[in-house]
């Protein structure tokens, strides 16, 4: 109905300037006297002829009277024609004053037609400039409405998009119930929800791997090492050299073992070298842009932000925003304050939220992975996030502090500025 509306307008708007310009094309310059009144001042003039000192103009128009011999014996006004010659260059209309047969002046009426077609014109392009004004302003406020309804929410599909294929499904996609696209963008957010629970599913069955390597692991290291010290005990009593030989070979089995074990073990933790970091020189103002979109739910107050570079990889700092907000959320759920300075040929980024923060036992491992505080409760998550944000700073060549500050948990980020020296 909007769009109709706007459509319907700017047609109307559109056939008044046609109109406009076509009646300013074809206008006729003369505009002819009217015939009437021009008769009724030369009967005026004839009957005031001997006492002109009385006459008076009881028309509309403007004239001036000659007698014969070119003087002037009456003006309605000052500035009209006064001889036949300014007459005849105005294109005034003159008229003859009788008395009887005998002509004894003339009537020079004035031809105002130039000055009312000036002023005619002068009100048509006023209403063409005014419905100009008026389409412009239509326009301009429907690209408003368009970039507001439509473009913008492409864009925030676009940073969603980017952030899903980063692996970030925490941020779910603010969506506007009156936007053309709010249906659209609720299936998008829907299919988030859905991968988070895949990933969440996943987490833990690689947890439960985990867990169950380790029991297996420790199931297995056991025997084996009581194989290897009965096997170091046979190779002490025995005489024999062949006997000594078997025991020797039986302990460096059960030593390769134990190595195969520590690799399963720490073929877990190899996993987050799939995820490509590539730091490159950005603004720090594009820093605010990053926080925005992670304080999605906007608790969070910026002080300014020094102007420098950085050497980081937008898409994983972004990731690094989105998880330290998202823990904010779910396990303190207060206002954040943000503050920045600029130390040591780091660009500091502090973010404190007023939760109380966790046990001070608990903070060495909090970036450890699967590892969640206490203070999880039945919070869902993973205890994957400050783990994958630390890797991600560090390929960065920057730090992850995590401590209880003031107020609640936190956690510090120190960008390398770039030019510093400290990424080569």
């Amino acid at each position: 109905m909007r769009k109709r509306t706007i459509l319907l307008s700017l047609i109307v708007i559109f056939a008044v300037e046609i109109t406009a310009l076509l009646l300013f094309m074809f206008q006729n310059a003369d505009i002819l006297q009217d015939a009437v009144q021009v008769n009724e001042i030369v009967h005026l003039v004839q009957s005031d002829w001997n006492k002109m000192e009385n006459h008076r103009n009881l028309t509309e128009l403007e004239y001036v009277v000659l007698d014969r011999m070119g003087e002037v014996v009456f003006r309605s006004r000052e500035g009209l024609s006064e001889s036949i010659n300014e007459a005849v260059i105005h294109r005034d209309t003159m008229m003859d004053i009788y008395e009887g047969d005998l002509s004894v002046g003339k009537v020079i009426i004035y031809n105002d037609s130039p000055h009312a077609v000036v002023v005619w014109k002068q009100r048509v392009m006023i209403v063409l400039l005014a419905a100009i004004i008026l389409q412009g302003g239509i326009c301009i406020g429907y690209m408003f409405y368009l970039n507001r309804r439509i473009v913008k929410p492409f864009h925030k599909l676009k940073g969603f998009a980017e952030r899903i294929a980063g692996g970030n499904l925490d941020i779910p996609l603010e969506m506007d119930r009156d936007n053309l696209f709010g249906a659209f963008t609720e299936s998008f957010d829907m299919m988030r929800s859905e991968l988070k629970k895949a990933r969440l599913a996943e987490a833990k069955a690689n947890a439960d791997k985990k867990e169950l390597t380790a029991r297996l692991s420790h199931d297995i290291k056991t025997p084996v090492a009581s194989i290897k010290a009965a096997s170091e005990v046979g190779a002490a009593l025995t005489d024999s050299e062949r006997q000594k030989d078997n025991y020797t070979q039986i302990i460096r089995k059960a030593d390769q073992i134990n190595a195969l074990i520590m690799n399963l073990f720490t073929a877990t933790l190899e996993e987050l070298k799939q995820l490509p970091v590539t730091p490159v020189e950005l603004k720090s103002g594009e820093l605010e842009i990053l926080l925005e979109n992670a304080d999605y739910l906007h608790r969070a107050s910026v002080s300014g932000i020094p102007e420098c570079l950085i050497y980081a990889d937008r898409l994983r700092l972004q990731q690094v925003f989105d998880n330290i907000f998202a823990n904010s959320y779910k396990y303190a759920d207060t206002e954040i304050i943000i503050l920045t300075d600029i130390s040591d040929g780091y660009l500091r980024v502090s973010i404190e939220d007023y939760g109380g923060g966790v046990k001070e036992e608990e903070l060495p491992h909090l970036k450890e992975k699967f590892r969640r505080g206490n203070n999880s409760g039945n919070v869902e998550g993973a205890g994957l996030g400050l783990y994958i944000s630390d890797y991600f700073m560090r390929e960065m060549k920057g730090e992850l502090d995590v401590r209880n500050g003031k107020k609640g948990l936190k956690v510090t980020l120190l960008l390398s500025m770039y030019g510093g020296g400290n990424h080569i």
